[in-house]
């Protein structure tokens, strides 16, 4: 049994990883994909909203399915289907075509992460001890392998699509060797007695920060390379290591964050830490240097790494409520400010430029020091 568990683990480990590393692959094609089809950061808002809205309309049906088929299936269809759909934005000979493309791999982003999820949790439950971080730290890792490796390779001029045909044919064969050893279905058997409830009292406020949190990732993840190579005028190549210095620090905090949690405190370390990532990015938008860009995302990398864990576990703390009830409620909220956000800063630098949206960034950011209190013990 020890050993099995083990082996699902690992497993999972590798699918977080894969999940990562094929959307940190799609960054540096972003501005790419800007460029072949002439279109502004409003049209680019738009296009983003699309694959928002694939994962926030496949994220309950990726539960629903979750409990007449098991995670293990789930993760597995999902996985090989968000392998497949890495090339579609890049093929797409029109923004309308891209808005489809999109929306395909932001359903199967969304539908995998749950069922991914669901298979941590579960293994998670088994163990003695907390480990949820160390899986969304390979999904940090991943991201960092995804768009380091994919800026480099597009920093020699190679053909974008070959790219993401490589990319998406190693991960279908790391999922293909793995998947045999995720947990059976019977340990989602209680996910048939959860409901989603509405947030509110301190879930609501749980929520709010979980919202501002993923809100700031999301724009990190989809518009920093954008900032890098539009606003500052750099090509591929550089642009992919600010989302790549953003997905290190974030990975780096993630994987050595419980023990700064334990001897600090949950509150002194998001005070902090939220502080870290405001005022990184706050100076990489006064400088609008590269140097300053890569070194300012990766505070705000490092500076988000722990915030997401600490929120679910304060979640998981609250009053008179199942612990599963209220981090679906409040993981929910999260999840929404992670897909919306990318699109609501597209929209908005079609009228105020890329710098003063990434300001909203900021205030968000800000915000979460303010409120630190809400996550106390």
């Amino acid at each position: 049994m020890v050993s099995q568990l083990i082996r699902a683990r690992k497993a999972v480990l590798s699918i977080f990883l894969v999940n990562g590393l094929i959307l940190g692959s799609w960054i540096p094609h972003i501005p790419l994909v800007q460029e072949k089809l002439i279109i502004g950061e409003g049209l680019l808002g738009l296009a983003l909203l699309s694959m928002a809205a694939g994962a926030v309309i496949f994220m309950p049906i990726s539960g629903v399915w979750i409990t007449r088929l098991g995670s293990r299936k789930i993760t597995t269809l999902t996985a090989f289907a968000y392998c497949f759909a890495l090339p579609l934005p890049i093929m797409a000979p029109s923004f309308v075509t891209l808005l489809l493309a999109l929306f395909f791999f932001g359903a199967f982003f969304g539908a995998m992460d749950v069922a991914m999820n669901a298979q941590a949790v579960a293994i998670e439950k088994r163990f003695t001890k907390p480990i949820m971080s160390s899986f969304h730290g390979f999904f940090s890792v991943g991201g960092l392998l995804g768009s380091g490796i994919g800026g480099l390779i597009l920093a020699f001029e190679v053909n974008p699509l070959l790219h993401a045909l490589l990319i998406s044919g190693l991960m279908f064969i790391i999922t293909a060797l793995v998947y045999r050893h995720f947990l059976p279905k019977n340990v989602d058997t209680t996910a048939k007695k959860t409901k989603f409830v509405l947030p509110k009292g301190p879930v609501l406020a749980l929520g709010i920060l979980a919202f501002m949190v993923l809100l700031a990732e999301g724009a990190i993840t989809d518009w920093s390379s954008v900032y890098i190579t539009k606003v500052l005028q750099t090509g591929p190549g550089i642009a992919a290591l600010g989302y790549a210095s953003f997905s290190l620090m974030m990975a780096i905090g993630r994987l050595s964050g419980d023990r700064f949690v334990a001897n600090m405190g949950a509150v002194k370390i998001t005070r902090l830490t939220s502080l870290i990532a405001a005022i990184g990015l706050g100076t990489t938008l006064l400088i609008e240097h590269p140097i300053a860009a890569i070194i300012g995302f990766g505070c705000v990398g490092l500076g988000l790494s722990n915030l997401i864990p600490i929120i679910f576990s304060a979640a998981g703390r609250v009053p008179n409520m199942a612990a599963s009830t209220s981090i679906a409620a409040v993981a929910t909220a999260g999840y929404f400010g992670f897909l919306a956000g990318p699109p609501i800063i597209g929209l908005m630098a079609e009228y105020t430029g890329l710098p003063m949206a990434l300001g909203l960034v900021v205030l968000a950011i800000s915000s979460i020091a303010v409120c630190a209190s809400i996550v106390r013990k």
